[in-house]
């Protein structure tokens, strides 16, 4: 069975900083990507970053680029995504994903797996 167990998030000023995990486990298939995507209230779930477990290449979302930064730890089959500069828009549940096909880093419909998200909060 495979579990994506994200933790990290919680309530920050503006200005501050997050540190995001997420954990893989009973993931026995390829799976070139590991993406983060995040769901503001009453919005549509929005790709944020990605990276290869493989090679390490990385894609952001413009807006985040600069101040976010996706890592992964293939021994712990763990990633991370550092958030610094957090602004109150950044406000949104946060989710890892991973899939054996992933065609399209950006587009949520090719992660066959999700974690359950955890919540970001940055108050003005």
């Amino acid at each position: 069975q495979v579990q994506l167990v994200e933790t990290g998030g919680g309530l920050v000023q503006g200005g501050g900083a997050l540190r995001l995990s997420c954990v893989v486990s009973g993931y026995t298939g390829s799976a070139e990507w590991m993406g983060w995507f995040r769901q503001a209230s009453g919005k549509e779930r929005e790709f944020v970053a990605a990276i290869g477990w493989s090679s390490g290449e990385t894609h952001y979302r413009y807006s985040v680029k600069g101040r976010f930064t996706v890592s992964r730890d293939n021994a712990k089959k763990t990633v991370y995504l550092q958030m610094n500069s957090l602004k109150p828009e950044d406000t949104a549940v946060y989710f890892c994903a991973t899939g054996p096909t992933v065609l399209d880093v950006t587009q949520q419909r090719y992660y066959n797996y999700w974690g359950q998200g955890t919540q970001v909060t940055v108050s003005s």
